[in-house]
């Protein structure tokens, strides 16, 4: 297994973070605030260790799971150390009441953060269509991605898979947006008797 660096230290953060240390993955946890970022270390356990907040992470994979209006913020703030790494956006640019988008076609979040990167890293969008509660539960689903370079879906493609998900490749960065696209229609049908209830569970 490998190390997953994840930028943030909220309920997604938690749940990927989780699964990815029980599935034999070591987990390093990126944070402003390094005291949550330590007590979300020592909730998932199996050796996750705390980073320096701005530093070059230490994995390949690095998760950012941050709100969307933070994601490309955060992606510049790092800048170089980010070189060659495949960065995960997992934001949902909702508006305010979660009933449309901020974003347009071609200019989604993972765009803007692809443009944002330095060279030699590629961005793929993935577990925008999963909530947080569903990944915690440590089952078979399917993880909808989308992104750029062959080499690079490939190695998240493996990563989904070794935590007991179905990678499901979407397309290229084009079709990041569509995802975007399906987190709304996910709230639309958690708002019209699916079962779950959007305001108890994270969808970013």
């Amino acid at each position: 297994m490998t190390t997953i660096s994840i930028i943030g230290s909220g309920n997604m953060a938690t749940a990927i973070g989780t699964r990815a240390a029980k599935h034999g993955h070591t987990v390093e946890l990126l944070s402003r605030n390094t005291a949550t970022a330590q007590a979300l270390a020592d909730q998932i356990g199996h050796g996750t260790t705390v980073g320096t907040y701005g530093a070059r992470p230490a994995g390949d994979i690095v998760i950012v799971a941050v709100l969307y209006a933070a994601a490309v913020d955060v992606v510049a703030h790092y800048g170089d150390a980010l070189a060659g790494k495949i960065l995960v956006d997992i934001t949902n640019p909702f508006n305010a009441d979660a009933s449309g988008l901020v974003t347009t076609p071609g200019n989604s979040v993972a765009d803007q953060i692809a443009a944002a990167a330095p060279e030699g890293a590629h961005v793929v969008k993935a577990f925008n269509t999963l909530f947080a509660g569903i990944i915690a539960e440590d089952k078979s689903v399917d993880a909808l991605f989308a992104g750029d370079g062959v080499e690079a879906k490939a190695g998240f493609a493996a990563f989904v898979e070794s935590i007991g998900m179905r990678p499901c490749d979407t397309g290229g960065l084009d079709m990041t947006y569509v995802l975007e696209s399906a987190g709304i229609l996910l709230m639309g049908l958690a708002r019209n008797g699916a079962g779950f209830n959007p305001l108890a569970a994270e969808l970013h």
